[in-house]
């Protein structure tokens, strides 16, 4: 056997817990062996699941090293290798408007005009970088999400247009193209499939305007006696000639901004959203996925009795007619309004596929048909016997009961299996009406201490 030279590296087999996206990186892995001696054994997952395993191995190559830190992981040695936004790749003609913003996007996938695929969140890092864009588009701060920013109804109104969710993003939208608009994935995937010729059309990628997920590949240190074959990889994997080998055979962007890029990565990317900083923010994010799209049903109690006449019923009107973008029913939900007196005066409902459903629901609350009398109880009893499967309902009421059902005959019956979101305003006994928000799961929240918008907003539709 031939010694090794100055001219001959000495052989080294490193193992990599790599994002599965990284398999398109063989030929640059193989040209990385013969350069520098050093063989990467990659194993590939979702970037999810790997942040939790990476102790077995001798290094890590994950599109991102965040999920790991929010773990408590604190790798030694790290360096960043190439850089790739999550964008949203879609059919031409699919009119978004220009530069359309994660609130655009949800916004036309709420009302069923858009239908995409992406990666499972619980396993996927891109997957999990959808729901953080529109999240913190939702939230407004210009800051990264905390736990109390994260809105359950922001996230159903962007998931109503999810086709599928699929560990192979771009496999799937191959086989389903179809069928559906767009998919949630890397610049690199959706570059790729555009110059595979599996697509009957290219895909436009779009760069939400209110900013990117920004995926930085890490190559990560996890074994300290491994530094030497490290550095030598990092050293070969950050030179000019293996940055513009990736790049052309993976789509990926070099790290170095001076290095010439193809033309098809010359846009500006716009600016890389905060990512959350707590494990907690992302368990909320994946609680709210896993809820979301299910049909639920949404039941407004509404009270039309007089004392609601002029400004109260006004602000209860403006509020509707404010639930649009995110906030807005989105489809296949099932919304039933049931406006009250002294008894129910009227009761509608309608599954939302499109924009005149949600005309048709402001139709009912613009009524001007108020009367005498509040029967609060019976209206909500009413309202409890319209639920079908999953389902949340929301009481707004100004006054006292004075018709029907008294209180104590209502909790003669258990109530535990809807939860009730009571909005208090005006007058409304808060003792009785937080006794209902406690026996059934809900919250009471009181619109006497906020905008009557912030109150449904708040709670519209969640759990």
């Amino acid at each position: 056997m031939a010694a090794c030279t100055a001219s001959t590296p000495e052989p080294v087999r490193l193992t990599v817990l790599a994002s599965s996206e990284l398999a398109d990186l063989g030929p640059v892995l193989a040209d990385l062996k013969r350069d520098t001696g050093v063989e990467l054994a990659m194993e590939y997952k979702g970037t999810i699941e790997a942040s939790g395993q990476a102790g077995g191995y001798d290094l890590t190559w994950l599109s991102t090293n965040r999920f790991l830190e929010l773990r408590g992981g604190e790798p030694p040695l790290s360096a960043t290798t190439m850089l790739s936004p999550v964008v949203l790749g879609v059919k031409p003609g699919k009119q978004l408007g220009e530069r359309p913003t994660w609130a655009d996007i949800a916004d036309r996938a709420a009302l069923g005009e858009l239908r995409f695929g992406m990666a499972d969140p619980r396993v996927s890092g891109g997957g999990l970088a959808a729901l953080i864009g529109v999240a913190t588009a939702a939230a407004g701060t210009g800051s990264a999400l905390r736990t109390e920013d994260v809105s359950c109804d922001r996230i159903q109104g962007f998931l109503a247009g999810r086709a599928f969710d699929s560990p192979d993003v771009t496999g799937e939208f191959v086989r389903r193209q179809s069928e559906v608009d767009a998919i949630v994935a890397h610049e690199s995937e959706v570059l790729a499939l555009n110059a595979s010729g599996k697509l009957s059309q290219p895909l436009e990628v779009v760069y939400p305007r209110d900013g990117i997920v920004l995926s930085d590949y890490p190559l990560t240190l996890i074994r300290p006696d491994k530094r030497a074959a490290y550095d030598r990889v990092v050293g070969w994997v950050r030179s000019p000639g293996a940055q513009r080998s990736i790049m052309e055979r993976t789509w990926r962007r070099p790290v170095d901004p001076a290095l010439q890029r193809a033309e098809k990565l010359a846009l500006p990317m716009g600016n890389a959203l905060y990512f959350p900083d707590s494990q907690e923010v992302i368990d909320r994010l994946l609680a709210f996925y896993d809820r979301a799209g299910t049909g639920r049903q949404v039941v407004f109690v509404l009270d039309y009795s007089t004392s609601m006449r002029g400004e109260r019923v006004s602000r209860l009107r403006e509020a509707f007619a404010a639930l649009n973008g995110f906030d807005r029913f989105h489809v296949g939900e099932t919304v039933t309004i049931v406006r009250f007196a002294g008894r129910v005066l009227e009761e509608r409902s309608v599954t939302v596929s499109g924009r005149g459903d949600l005309d048709a629901l402001l139709a009912v609350v613009a009524s001007d048909d108020l009367q005498d009398h509040t029967a609060i109880w019976s209206a909500v009893d009413h309202a409890l016997r319209l639920v079908r499967g999953e389902a949340t309902v929301v009481l707004m009421t100004d006054g006292e009961n004075n018709a029907g059902l008294t209180a104590n005959e209502f909790f003669r019956v258990g109530r535990g299996e809807v939860p009730v979101y009571p909005i208090r305003f005006g007058e409304a006994d808060p003792a009785d009406l937080d006794r209902l928000a406690q026996a059934s799961g809900g919250r009471l929240v009181d619109a006497t201490a906020k905008s009557l918008l912030e109150a449904v907003r708040e709670i519209r539709g969640c759990r």
